[in-house]
């Protein structure tokens, strides 16, 4: 079934619910990407005067609340749902957001970014995962899709305000407060919008609500018998979602729990966020100044949101093992290529920055095309739904865990080895997720990995 045929099939409802809930991953890319512009005023001597150090820590506090938020959001909406769960994270987004744009000094912001990144890790987790569980198989992936389609275009309408703002009011360096203020209007829609969407119906089903869910499956335009399948599979003498004992004792949900934690691993070890947090600064230190970075930042997310869209298309169509290595392949060659652009040193410095310009656009295409949201879908795929939030809550936290790490050391890093050199290393890390990829996350084994875990009581 293509894509506009797919889209008819969906009901008015179903879409409603769908576009509210991918304000999720809106609100992880407008979050993640709006520090990328607002960190270069935030760090002025007159303003919160940033260290590369303290840089890293205030970018990477975010990254550390969101490992905290995506660990614990499986078990909070596997228990009050993940309706509930959703409305709470926007409440979090709405008041933190607040929080940081006042933020009188270091301290603070770290800390209150800290608060902001739970929301954003909950989120990322949640997200895709209820998308999943709402959405009737023919249009599961281009639903899941938008998600990762959201999360580019938050990072695209966050450099977009930030370009609008540090060039109109550039001299004005609180400006960044009104960079990171503008983040709260999402999160009071997503507030909003969330009273009207439906509750997960499989979540529904293994609270034994099997009336109610059968009410829920028919208004997302469902097929009867999957109502009837899921019915048998829950049972009403089953005991429920399955243990942690039992996760680690069944051969078949370790090798998924793996494989999401190596799938989550592979996504971040790209140095993808290394570029959307640090652009501007990165821009500046090839030789651009501070309101063409800024514009800069624009195309790539342009870049970014056309692959996105394009990327999310293709990957309905094709083998999605086979595509994440298509994706990594062309993430080695185009971080190759920029690195080897700024070591050289060959061209002169305009003909330098439209090369690197060139090649950080590729490279983004690749990963937000293909990488970013086929690791995203796997994910929602490989396991089993009695214990999907809480497998989906760990691979999550490993994505968040590796960002904060990169987060972390990527501008000490540059300040030490320089940056053409950090892009090597990049390059070297997609080359080692090929072989993971490869050697690990094999589809057929991932398809009876699923199966024998649905089977388990």
């Amino acid at each position: 079934m293509d894509s506009d045929s797919q889209d008819k099939s969906q009901t008015s409802f179903l879409k409603y619910c769908v576009y509210v809930i991918s304000l999720g991953g809106f609100l992880f890319g407008y979050d993640t990407g709006v520090i990328n512009g607002a960190l270069a005023f935030m760090s002025k001597k007159d303003e919160l005067n940033l260290s590369p150090t303290l840089q890293g820590i205030v970018s990477s506090s975010l990254i550390l609340g969101a490992c905290i938020g995506a660990l614990g959001c499986g078990q909070v909406a596997d228990h009050i749902g993940r309706r509930r769960t959703l409305r709470i994270i926007a409440i979090v987004f709405t008041i933190s957001t607040i929080l940081c744009a006042f933020a009188p000094n270091f301290w603070l912001m770290a800390s209150f970014r800290f608060i902001l990144g739970v929301a954003v890790g909950a989120a990322s987790g949640i997200s895709p995962m209820y998308l999943a569980e709402i959405s009737p198989r023919a249009v599961r992936t281009v639903n899941v899709n938008k998600n990762a389609i959201a999360i580019v275009l938050g990072q695209l309408v966050a450099f977009v305000v930030n370009a609008i703002l540090g060039n109109v009011w550039g001299d004005w360096s609180p400006i960044w407060r009104v960079m990171i203020f503008s983040a709260s209007i999402p999160a009071i829609v997503l507030w909003i919008g969330s009273f009207k969407i439906a509750n997960s119906p499989i979540w529904i089903m293994a609270e034994k609500q099997y009336k109610k869910a059968k009410g829920v499956f028919k208004k997302l335009g469902f097929d009867k018998l999957v109502y009837i399948k899921l019915k048998e599979d829950t049972g009403e003498d089953d005991e429920g979602r399955v243990p942690w004992k039992a996760v680690f004792k069944n051969k078949s949900l370790r090798y998924l729990l793996i494989c999401g934690m190596l799938i989550a691993l592979i996504q971040q070890i790209s140095g993808v966020n290394a570029v959307m947090y640090y652009g501007t600064i990165l821009m500046e230190k090839v030789g651009m100044g501070q309101g063409d970075s800024l514009y800069a930042n624009i195309l790539i997310g342009f870049v970014s949101l056309a692959a996105s869209i394009a990327g999310t298309r293709l990957i309905d169509k094709y083998n999605h093992s086979k595509m994440l290595v298509i994706g990594l392949i062309g993430n080695v060659l185009f971080l190759f290529l920029l690195g080897m652009t700024m070591k050289t040193a060959l061209f002169s410095q305009l003909f330098t920055n439209i090369l690197v310009l060139a090649f950080l656009a590729l490279f983004l295409a690749c990963h937000q095309g293909i990488v970013s949201p086929v690791t995203w879908l796997i994910l929602t795929e490989i396991f089993p739904n009695k214990i999907k939030a809480r497998l989906m809550s760990v691979s999550t936290a490993t994505v968040w865990l590796s960002n904060f790490a990169i987060s972390l050391i990527f501008p000490v890093l540059i300040s030490v080895v320089g940056i053409a050199v950090v892009f090597f290393v990049f390059a070297i890390s997609n080359g080692v997720s090929i072989i993971f990829s490869t050697l690990v996350v094999k589809h057929n084994k991932l398809r009876e990995a699923y199966k024998a875990g649905t089977e388990l009581r």
